[in-house]
């Protein structure tokens, strides 16, 4: 999952949706100097890794794009999962699109104190090109992925995969639907221990 589920998938918290957005630059248990629920949305950012990472329908996904971009191969999964919860955000949301991610973008402003300097680093450009929004478009992920491997020195071949992307679009879409379903129901049951 890439930052639009993790995001989506925190609920109503606004510090736990920074603090599953803003996980993975945080290693070890280095979150006891944020706010109590910062702490919870990274654990959350954990568990949904942990459970994406071994999920049969994932690994199917990540295996179809593996002989070609090996260990990157779950990064793309990530960012093309992504784009259809976005497509599809009507299916799993109220709020629209836009209005939801102009929301986070504000959360992130409104508590800037409290951010990781690598999310610091990385806001200006997320808002400024409306990453989240962009998204919902394959010409969005698109440049998502052009970013991704230039931030690899293009050795991950990351922006060629929205070939696969298309080749197997109905695949992908079906496997998404059928694993976010899951996905929600395992991060309903977390978020009510947490």
């Amino acid at each position: 999952m890439n930052f639009l589920a993790h995001i989506y998938l925190s609920g109503e918290n606004d510090f736990i949706k920074i603090g599953n957005f803003m996980a993975d630059g945080i290693h070890g248990k280095n979150f006891e100097d944020f706010p109590k629920e910062v702490g919870l949305g990274i654990t959350l950012h954990r568990e949904i890794d942990t459970f994406t990472d071994f999920h049969p329908i994932f690994r199917k996904s990540k295996h179809r794009l593996h002989g070609k971009y090996g260990h990157y191969s779950g990064v793309i999964i990530d960012i093309f999962y992504d784009h259809f919860l976005a497509k599809n955000w009507k299916k799993y949301s109220d709020e629209k699109l836009e209005d939801f991610t102009a929301h986070f973008y504000q959360i992130l402003e409104d508590n800037y104190s409290i951010l990781t300097e690598k999310t610091k680093g990385l806001m200006p450009y997320m808002i400024k090109y409306d990453w989240l929004t962009s998204y919902a478009t394959i010409e969005g992920i698109s440049r998502i992925l052009f970013q991704m491997d230039h931030r690899t020195k293009n050795k991950s071949g990351m922006q060629f995969s929205v070939k696969e992307l298309q080749e197997f679009y109905t695949d992908f879409e079906e496997e998404f639907t059928l694993f976010f379903e899951e996905m929600r129901a395992f991060v309903k049951e977390k978020l009510a221990l947490l």
